[in-house]
């Protein structure tokens, strides 16, 4: 099986109105903590962003924040974390969390979320990296998405071949397995850093 010793988590920087979301976030971060998974993440202290890497420092884990300049301010950067890397923009920031992750967890948020995991979903897709991507679907909250990625589908829009590779994990309890799972049954998780960078 793959080690994953990093994680990746797009969440968003509001808690949302289900308090399943935010029990989410703390369960995947202690879970992280206690298998010594480190947390990429956004690197704000607001919202499931915040709720998350708490949990993770709570529970004695390690965080890398990455945030852009224009966001220090609004997002709130959280103190006390690991490494924390302020950016020049958006498309740094999503570089540096590919390179640093081993995975990629997608907690419910909001575009800004959508736009992240869609963007390896894309990758994976093209066959730039062989990562797990996990859809938290708390809730359900992501199902309208599995349903368009469905519906391309069945619209010849995603061809064989082209597959969208992704997993869904229903319940919190079943977030870190489903991504040990997927790990173990990608084999190699190593992506085309250098291609990445210059798309």
């Amino acid at each position: 099986m793959t080690k994953i010793n990093s994680i990746c988590v797009f969440c968003g920087s509001a808690n949302g109105r289900n308090p399943e979301y935010v029990a989410a976030a703390e369960r995947l971060g202690t879970d992280m903590a206690a298998h010594g998974i480190r947390l990429v993440y956004g690197g704000g202290n607001v919202g499931l962003m915040g709720t998350t890497a708490r949990a993770v420092m709570a529970a004695g884990g390690k965080v890398t924040g990455i945030i852009p300049e224009f966001l220090v301010s609004r997002e709130r950067m959280l103190d006390g974390v690991d490494e924390l890397h302020v950016v020049p923009d958006m498309h740094t920031r999503k570089r540096m969390m590919f390179e640093a992750a081993d995975a990629f967890v997608t907690l419910p948020g909001g575009i800004g979320t959508l736009e992240e995991v869609v963007e390896q979903l894309t990758w994976a897709q093209l066959g730039r990296h062989k990562k797990p991507i996990v859809l938290a679907d708390i809730g359900g909250f992501w199902q309208p998405l599995v349903e368009v990625i469905h519906h391309m589908n069945r619209e010849a829009f995603i061809r064989e071949g082209f597959e969208v590779r992704y997993q869904v994990a229903r319940t919190a309890a079943d977030i870190l397995p489903t991504v040990l799972a997927a790990a173990g049954e990608n084999g190699e998780i190593a992506g085309d850093v250098e291609t990445i960078a210059k798309m």
